[in-house]
């Protein structure tokens, strides 16, 4: 892959406080990198880096085609879509056109792009509307239509649909992850959304406090995160603290709070790791019933502390050597006549489990 845009050695204090700390990080050219993270994790700031509008208190940002690029001319190569549309006052398709009258584009060449793009974002029997009469969803097709006929190296996008309703976003998560293909366009893109992340990126990186825990493509965030923040925000529920007390046959024995557990993968004895675990992974028996451990060799009696309803889903709190929680479907919970206080057998395989090293965290 060709590198567009890198980062290096980059701090963004406030008032002495590090809001973003990133010793490296590349853009390739045509990915889309999607970069998630909570409230307040920095993603904003970082677009912000990235787009020549703020500037860091230290490192350096830099297309790697012109490193010495600065100030108008570096911006001149970013364009940037944010939650609010921010639309001029008038017709949709002089809105489009603003920023390549901007840049001084020759009017045949704006009424091109203006033509295109707004075919392109399915918008062209909007073109004499005025922007104060769109819907939140055309709005937001215009300006993506805005960003994307100014043809630049990169496009930002800061949640640009956390303001839509849901059926809307979602048709519009489709589309934009359909023309970003099709057009090879290189883009970053922010969201807390761990979803809409799974959805549009090719790499995804996870951010907290300003660090950048994980990057990597999404099936390995999600099925191998790199910390315990990580897998929390993934969905792994079950984070259990442990130390590694045996080793064979590419199994690893965990002792976990007087239980011991076995899951497939490489340690170190006597190291401290958290064993972390799916709820949906996790498949629940009667007390005494009698369960082969030649698949799953993880059997874990609990006692069902709470019970809630999720639609198709019980979402099931357990105790026993350690907290655990499981999903089952609710023909299994009805099935089986689940309830608080009932005995249960938590069961799970080797193979569900995924370890993390204490304390292992690696920023890119």
């Amino acid at each position: 892959m060709t590198a567009l845009l890198e980062i290096h050695d980059l701090i963004v204090s406030v008032e002495n406080t590090v809001i973003l700390d990133l010793p490296e990080l590349t853009v390739n050219r045509n990915e889309v990198l999607v970069v998630v993270g909570p409230n307040g994790a920095g993603k904003s700031t970082l677009l912000q880096v990235s787009a020549g509008l703020l500037k860091p208190t230290r490192g350096k940002v830099f297309f790697t085609s012109d490193p010495q690029l600065t100030g108008l001319d570096y911006r001149r190569k970013v364009s940037t879509v944010f939650q609010s549309p921010l639309l001029l006052s008038g017709t949709v398709r002089n809105n489009i056109a603003s920023g390549l009258k901007f840049r001084q584009v020759d009017s045949e060449q704006i009424r091109q792009r203006v033509d295109t793009w707004m075919e392109q974002l399915h918008i062209s029997h909007l073109a004499r509307r005025q922007t104060a009469h769109l819907s939140g969803g055309e709005a937001q097709r215009v300006s993506l239509a805005r960003a994307f006929c100014l043809e630049t190296e990169l496009i930002l996008m800061d949640e640009p649909f956390s303001a839509l309703d849901t059926p809307t976003r979602t048709e519009l998560l489709r589309e934009l992850r359909e023309l970003l293909s099709r057009t090879g366009q290189t883009c970053i893109y922010v969201t807390h959304d761990l979803q809409e992340a799974l959805a549009v990126g090719d790499r995804i990186g996870i951010l907290f406090d300003g660090k950048l825990h994980q990057l990597d493509v999404a099936a390995n965030v999600f099925k191998r995160p790199k910390t315990p923040e990580v897998a929390a925000f993934v969905g792994v529920e079950n984070i259990i603290p442990g130390k590694v007390i045996g080793l064979s046959n590419e199994l690893v024995q965990i002792q976990a709070n007087g239980f011991s557990l076995e899951a497939v993968g490489d340690g170190v004895i006597g190291q401290e790791v958290y064993a972390c675990l799916r709820p949906e992974d996790v498949t629940l028996y009667l007390a005494g019933t009698e369960v082969s451990k030649s698949t799953a060799r993880n059997h874990l009696p609990c006692r069902i502390r709470y019970m809630f309803n999720q639609g198709p889903l019980v979402r099931i709190e357990l105790e026993a050597d350690f907290p655990l929680t499981a999903l089952v479907t609710r023909p299994s919970a009805e099935e089986m006549n689940l309830a608080v206080g009932k005995e249960v057998l938590a069961v799970f395989k080797s193979t569900a489990v995924h370890l993390i090293e204490t304390g292992h965290f690696q920023s890119f």
